[in-house]
């Protein structure tokens, strides 16, 4: 006698939909400029110098890059500093932050987040991946929630096999 079992993907037939966040990671080089190297004996700008360097430093290194300054040395950087490296490299870098590296993944994702089609997804039950081959800010899935939350039927963390639920829409 022959048994003829079915197997049933429970995953797929699930209707849970899968957000990943990788696929919003932006793929261009990150670059920390830390004005440090701009000091007078790592202590204080001098105006002068500083300008004689901006007039004749290549901006075009940064074309396409996404730059985040700071000033990494205890010293008294005068705003008008940050200002006028951003001035220099706003024509060429694709995106230009005050900040560390991390600040700098932040804004990137926010900016690609900002642009998700929230009505693709209303009324929905999502997973928002939470394992992968990069290293996504914990920011990023603070602003997916916030994102999702008003939209969505059910909002989870994981894979779609193993959930952490976090939100489910009261009907």
């Amino acid at each position: 006698m022959e048994i003829q079992e079915n197997i049933v993907n429970k995953v797929a037939a699930s209707g849970l939909v899968t957000f990943n966040l990788e696929d919003y990671l932006h793929k261009g080089e990150r670059v920390l400029y830390d004005i440090k190297d701009n000091l007078f004996h790592g202590l204080i700008l001098r105006e002068k110098d500083f300008r004689e360097f901006v007039k004749m430093h290549d901006w075009s290194v940064y074309l396409g890059k996404n730059v985040a300054i700071t000033c990494s040395a205890d010293a008294i950087v005068p705003t008008w500093a940050y200002m006028l490296l951003a001035n220099k490299m706003q024509p060429y870098a694709n995106e230009i932050i005050f900040g560390n590296l991390e600040t700098l993944e932040t804004v990137l994702f926010n900016r690609a987040l900002a642009q998700v089609d929230l009505n693709a997804l209303a009324g929905q039950r999502v997973v928002v991946k939470g394992c992968g081959d990069i290293n996504i800010p914990v920011a990023a899935y603070v602003e997916i929630t916030k994102l999702l939350t008003p939209v969505v039927k059910s909002l989870m963390y994981g894979e779609p096999c193993s959930t952490v639920p976090l939100f489910k829409r009261k009907d």
